[in-house]
């Protein structure tokens, strides 16, 4: 009976227990929880209010704790968020390279379906790769992509090569419809006898062939809404003002009917897509080639980052507004 009477108290102990957690979380978490979304092969962590209707939705390309931490920043603002991951999980490509570019036009046309969503509101957001192909998803979807925002962009698409653990056979980064997106050739970025590399070099002598660039430029005039570039000027893991200013020449040359923002931070590196709430950083990483770590700068400095993501973000929302 004693025993009985004991187990019963337990029972009961773990019950409050649990129901005092799920009462303290609602007190305590102010935010938006995130839906999981697994549907048609597409694997998605859905930010949205409940009260939300026929809004502005933002697709975060990459996902991972960039997307979802902006995925709630916009549903807090009254937008939804599709953090939306495209490697290395179960049933996605492990590595980033040779990606379908009919992955994302699923998530589009899933996105569109939900009572949220304004159809015809939809953004695309991305930083330094992922800002790649955020733009190269508006200009290949514009009937679906009404925005870009992209943080440390690229002008161009790259061969898989330019990412020391993706495999050594010269392949597209992106394709659709079976036929490679064009890009630019690079050799896998090699060691040396020191403990460091020099990332901007690698990337500068890659800006230097004529020839690819020309072919593997991204059609950003094909995009059908408004286009904003955030770019640190002390990026040192790759030229990324460099590289937004020649996204702003050609949409100048091809007489761009949208608005267009390229705003570039002094004093600002790779990483102003990072937390802006977040005031530290981290000025250095590492990359391992051919089983050694190198470390790498980032750019900028704690103050010049912090101001950069700050004001970015600010910027950010005064866009969405607009859309």
């Amino acid at each position: 009976m004693g025993i009985s009477r004991k187990y019963i108290i337990g029972i009961v102990i773990t019950i409050l227990l649990v129901i005092g957690y799920f009462i303290a979380d609602s007190i305590l978490f102010s935010g938006v929880k995130a839906r999981t979304i697994n549907e048609n092969g597409i694997q998605a962590n859905y930010f949205v209010k409940t009260n939300t209707k026929r809004s502005t939705s933002i697709v975060l390309i990459g996902g991972g704790q960039w997307g979802d931490y902006w995925g709630q920043q916009f549903a807090n603002r009254g937008y939804s968020g599709l953090s939306l991951p495209y490697t290395q999980r179960e049933g996605l490509p492990k590595l980033p390279e040779e990606i379908n570019l009919e992955y994302f036009e699923k998530a589009l046309a899933w996105l569109k379906k939900q009572p949220e969503v304004d159809p015809n509101k939809i953004v695309v957001m991305g930083a330094s790769r992922n800002a790649e192909l955020a733009l190269l998803l508006a200009s290949v979807f514009p009937r679906s992509i009404s925005g870009v925002v992209a943080y440390a962009p690229s002008a161009v698409s790259w061969s898989n090569t330019v990412l020391p653990y993706n495999s050594k056979e010269l392949k597209s980064s992106w394709k659709y419809k079976g036929l490679d997106i064009p890009y630019v050739p690079m050799d896998k970025i090699s060691g040396n006898q020191l403990n460091g590399i020099n990332m901007l070099e690698y990337w500068n002598k890659g800006l230097q062939k004529a020839d690819f660039i020309g072919q593997a430029a991204i059609k950003v005039e094909k995009i059908n809404g408004p286009i904003l570039l955030f770019s640190g000027k002390d990026d040192q893991v790759w030229p990324s003002s460099i590289m937004a200013d020649m996204i702003e020449k050609r949409l100048e040359t091809n007489t761009f009917e949208h608005s267009f923002q390229n705003i570039k931070y002094d004093n600002a590196g790779h990483l102003i897509s990072s937390n802006p709430d977040d005031n530290t950083s981290y000025r250095t990483g590492t990359i391992n080639i051919s089983g050694k770590d190198y470390e790498y700068e980032y750019g900028g400095n704690n103050d010049g980052d912090f101001k950069a993501k700050r004001d970015a973000k600010l910027k950010l929302m005064e866009f969405l507004e607009k859309i």
